[in-house]
Order: structure tokens, then sequence, then C-alpha cells
């Protein structure tokens, strides 16, 4: 399988107050996407999934 970039935008709980936050993660397909940008997020702050949410997941092109 091909990787593609997606563009995924939500929000995160960073101590009282969420944060936004908008990533280019690269993988197969979106949902795929969505998880791994669970395990980035999460890993780097900490957080559980509840704690992130996904608002958008889509396609950008590759120059």
């Amino acid at each position: 399988m091909t990787e593609q970039n997606f563009e995924v935008k939500g929000t995160f709980m960073m101590g009282e107050d969420w944060m936004p936050y908008t990533k280019v993660i690269a993988a197969p397909n979106e949902n795929q996407a969505r998880e791994r940008t669970y395990a980035v997020i999460g890993s780097k702050h900490n957080l559980k999934r509840r704690y992130i949410k996904v608002d958008a997941v889509k396609a950008v092109k590759t120059e």
C-alpha cells in the first residue's frame, strides 16, 4: 500500500483548556491517519484518547 499525506485537525486537552492542533500524517487511509494522530499526540503529551478530539481528516496533495 502506498502512503498518502493527510491533514488532521482537532483539539486536545492541555491542563484545563482545549488547544487546537493541525498535523500532517503519512498513512494508507483516513482511519489509519486518525489512529496515528492519537498515537503521536498521546505519546508526546502523555494523554489518553478521550482527551484528543479529531474534527477533520482530509488528503493533501504532495508536491
